[in-house]
């Protein structure tokens, strides 16, 4: 048997654990793309659809690791993983290791430690499309980690969608996937919560979606402008020449009287509010609404 190090780097092999919707979606693409795929799942029917395609069904995960140089996990959580694998270690011992569980960046940490004590090349990922989206070539993935590991198994990943390196920090990805999510649920509450004000007057949400969505979001909530300002952010430049902190609070103040006065939950818009209340205590009345990031932003210790 050649000595674990002497695996080829390109070698076709990849081994999948974790067979949920996620999963499958992971290892159609990567039949798909041509490569040896061996599988686990703690219920082993899952992967019948998959065995009829060529796949390789493991009856171990220590059996699953063995077929290959570098095996991709799509479980529930941290905890799962290292249930599964802490009887396989031995066996994943100079292999890759591809996190696409979701977590936080405290957990990715540990689990580089982890990884490091069982001498596991470790790459902690995010999936940022759902299952129907995988395998397509926009289809974007993030991974932090060493960048060797990331070189290494690039083929792999790009068998997957589209891989982003984000950088050596290991809980990079997860923190992006969070960031980003944040920003989406953020701006469906705000959909949502719409919504409901016109509702309160017998509107529909088909029509309101004509005005908001065909014409207010893409004319006045502008991203690439958003992206034009993030040297702002970086600079701490928020210049109220076209509109003040304490402009805007008065807008805030109206949205969150006409939800009440409305019966319409006023939590969302009360929240944003304060927001504004504390940035505005804080000195940054006169500049403009991105000045709230301020707010957001982690104190640094001063120097």
């Amino acid at each position: 048997m050649a000595p674990k190090h002497a695996i080829e780097q390109q070698d076709n092999r990849v081994t999948l654990v974790g067979l949920g919707p996620m999963g499958l979606a992971l290892a159609e693409a990567l039949l798909n793309q041509g490569h040896s795929l061996t599988v686990w799942n703690r219920t082993p029917g899952k992967a019948d659809g998959l065995v009829a395609q060529g796949a390789g069904r493991a009856q171990t995960v220590s059996e699953a690791v063995a077929a290959s140089p570098i095996t991709i996990v799509c479980l529930n959580d941290y905890e799962t993983m290292y249930r599964v694998f802490d009887l396989a270690t031995a066996e994943l011992e100079g292999r890759a290791l591809v996190n696409l569980t979701s977590g936080t960046p405290s957990e990715a940490r540990t689990a580089l430690a982890w990884s490091a004590e069982h001498r596991v090349d470790y790459l902690d990922g995010a999936i940022m499309v759902p299952p129907p989206s995988v395998g397509e070539p926009d289809a974007v993935f993030l991974y932090s980690g060493e960048q060797g590991v990331f070189d290494r198994h690039h083929a792999v990943l790009t068998s997957m969608g589209d891989p982003r390196h984000l950088g050596a920090d290991i809980g990079l990805a997860v923190l992006y996937n969070t960031a980003l999510l944040d920003m989406m649920y953020a701006t469906m509450n705000g959909w949502l919560h719409a919504t409901a004000l016109l509702e309160s007057a017998n509107v529909s949400a088909q029509k309101f979606a004509e005005l908001a969505l065909g014409w207010f979001m893409p004319s006045v909530v502008d991203y690439a402008s958003l992206a034009e300002r993030a040297p702002d952010l970086d600079a701490a430049d928020y210049p109220g020449t076209l509109g003040t902190l304490e402009m805007n609070l008065n807008a805030l103040e109206h949205i969150t009287r006409t939800s009440e006065e409305q019966g319409v939950h006023s939590g969302p818009p009360r929240l944003m509010k304060e927001i504004a209340e504390h940035a505005i205590a804080r000195g940054h009345g006169g500049q403009n609404y991105l000045a709230v990031y301020e707010l957001f932003k982690k104190a640094r210790p001063r120097s």
